[in-house]
């Protein structure tokens, strides 16, 4: 059956490309067809003037957005860099192909293709200048130019053209640095209320904000690189940014600022048929990166594949308004998590997956801005308050916000009795979501990547062996309610047929902590399930959780040598998250690990960095 389907959707493909040429030959016409080019930034929030940033020094995207069309609730499909590429290239949802873990590099069907392909069979130049990190293996066919010196000035005379130039000197290494003084001054910087004032978090917001004044310098040589070449008149921009960020709490997780991006997109007056709205105006419209695949090949005159899961927002197949975007994440890095978002309007409802977990996991990169350790250090000292300390203390499973009323996301409202419609109802539009796209955050990132050997993820979801999204989502609800009156229906799920709902039973124990104590013995045997990441799950609850090491530590360091490394990185954030006097019989196996990211925990562990974790504590 799935070749079937693979063999429709390229045969529906290419019906389209052929019809599209054959429209009496206006396709094959320059003159009908717009260049179109991006101009891509990372890890940046809306700091802009025309965002109505006072502090911002970005005239260029401001002059850009008076010529445009500003988009004032565009967002990131995910919070960080690889997995919103993966969207991005595709059209689909990266949680929905199983390419949502950073630099997971798992294959997707070759049904499910990269835009520019559609483009270049459609006559366009194509050109990525230069940064790929789709997160998945792309077709080198996708693009006629991708490198460092890519560009559309290459193309045949007549041709029209796509190009991407991505401009990284606004990306989170920006920050890594300890400059004596800064172009901005930091005493005009306004700190949002979850970071605290010191001297170095107001440095480091300076240097970020004299990094966004560089980029807008780069946009601006590109535009006046368009207008020089005398193509200004016949070429679609767009700017926006990869993601949001990209101080500490805002890249990598999925509040207003990690998600929110900058979008502002200028039609020449030849195309302004194909424009929303006038030069010099603003859209409320919702739009989610998923979309701009589907708006750029509707833009480009070529039909939008059924398989893309974007809406076009602009261009003749431009669907109707959003009432809601959906956002994602899952591991970071070294650090395994799962949470979703969905976000209206007015509101945004995150799902937590492992709230006994905090946001604060260590992150070696994340730790390089020197903001973050002098935050963790003003925590430690006791110098934060509640909304500078949430970030190191166990999430709620459920977060609801008012967006006009609290930009900053200070004031979680799921449980105020006046706002449970409102929470019903992001849940269901989340939960709605999820089940259509076959979300693969509800299993184990090693479960995902085991139950898909042979095939691909995004297929094995939608085979007659997909795991049952529903059983999961109850036993990943259980787990995460924290209530000690569920211990009985935790251990029965820690008995079930399903290894998935298993691995959910293990979890939900795990965050009860001591409170677990009942279930040792049924922990105890769980750490002989054939299943790894159940194995793993159930000694992670019976050290970090009820602090018995007996068993626990022998099944964790026996899956340090996992072949999959997913079980190796599940293996030593559990050691990473129990106390240290537990641990230590297994530290010699530890300083083994030497590559890929369970190294960084393990070189975390035995104090080769300068910083130490937070430790979870409870509220």
């Amino acid at each position: 059956m799935q070749q079937d389907r693979r063999e429709f959707l390229k045969s529906a493909a290419a019906l389209a490309v052929a019809s599209l040429t054959a429209r009496g030959g206006a396709a094959d016409k320059v003159a009908d067809r717009p260049n179109i080019l991006w101009i891509t930034s990372e890890d940046n929030s809306p700091f802009l003037g025309c965002y109505g940033d006072k502090l911002a020094r970005t005239p260029n995207m401001d002059a850009m957005a008076k010529q445009g069309i500003v988009f004032e609730h565009a967002y990131a499909s995910a919070p960080i860099c690889a997995p919103n590429r993966s969207t991005l290239i595709t059209g689909c949802y990266a949680c929905s192909l199983g390419t949502q873990p950073m630099r997971s590099g798992n294959a997707i069907p070759d049904t499910v293709r990269a835009y520019s392909e559609y483009l270049r069979e459609a006559g366009y130049y194509c050109t990525n200048n230069s940064k790929t990190d789709y997160n998945t293996r792309i077709p080198k066919s996708a693009w006629d130019e991708c490198s460092n010196k890519a560009h559309y000035k290459n193309r045949k005379a007549g041709q029209p053209f796509f190009a991407i130039f991505n401009l990284t000197v606004s990306h989170e290494s920006s920050t890594h640095r300890t400059p004596d003084s800064t172009v901005t001054d930091p005493d005009k910087i306004v700190l949002p209320p979850h970071h605290v004032d010191t001297p170095v978090m107001r440095r480091q917001w300076a240097l970020y904000y004299d990094a966004v004044e560089k980029l807008d310098t780069q946009v601006g040589q590109r535009l006046r690189e368009l207008e020089e070449a005398g193509l200004a008149d016949d070429t679609i921009v767009f700017y926006y940014s990869d993601h949001g960020g990209v101080m500490p709490w805002s890249k990598r997780f999925l509040h207003e600022r990690g998600t929110h991006i900058p979008l502002i997109v200028r039609f020449p007056k030849k195309y302004q048929h194909l424009a929303p709205s006038a030069p010099g105006t603003r859209s409320d419209r919702l739009v989610s990166f998923v979309d701009l695949s589907p708006t750029l090949l509707s833009l480009a005159g070529v039909s939008v594949p059924a398989n893309m899961q974007g809406e076009a927002f602009m261009g003749p197949q431009a669907k109707a308004p959003r009432q809601y975007v959906y956002l994602f994440r899952d591991r970071a890095d070294e650090r395994p998590d799962a949470f979703r978002a969905v976000r209206d309007q007015r509101y945004r409802y995150i799902r937590n997956y492992y709230p006994h977990l905090p946001y604060g996991q260590h992150l070696n990169y994340l730790w390089k801005n020197p903001a973050m350790p002098d935050w963790e250090a003003q925590f430690r000292a006791g110098k934060c308050n509640a909304a500078q300390s949430a970030f190191f203390l166990p999430r709620a499973q459920e977060e609801l916000y008012d967006l006009q009323a609290d930009p900053y996301e200070v004031k979680n409202l799921a449980a105020d009795p006046a706002c449970q419609d409102t929470l019903q109802r992001m849940r269901k539009a989340l939960r709605d979501w999820q089940l259509d796209i076959r979300d693969t955050c509800l299993l184990s990132e090693a479960e995902m990547m085991r139950r898909a050997e042979g095939s691909t993820i995004f297929e094995m979801m939608r085979s007659k062996n997909a795991p049952n999204l529903e059983r999961l989502m109850e036993a990943s609800d259980l787990a995460g309610q924290r209530k000690a009156d569920n211990l009985p229906k935790l251990v029965a799920l820690l008995k079930d047929a399903d290894s998935g709902v298993r691995y959910w039973g293990a979890v939900g124990l795990w965050a009860l902590g001591e409170k677990a104590a009942p279930a040792a013995g049924e922990l105890r045997a769980a750490l002989k399930d054939d299943n790894p990441s159940v194995r793993v799950a159930a000694a992670t609850a019976l050290l970090c959780g009820l602090k018995q090491p007996q068993g626990a530590l022998d099944t964790l360091k026996a899956s340090l040598s996992d072949p999959n490394e997913m079980v190796r990185l599940a293996a030593i954030n559990a050691l990473d998250n129990a106390d240290d006097a537990l641990i230590q019989p297994v530290m010699e196996a530890v300083a083994q690990l030497k590559q890929g990211y369970p190294a960084r925990v393990a070189e975390f562990m035995l104090g080769k960095t300068e910083q130490k974790r937070p430790r979870t504590k409870k509220k």
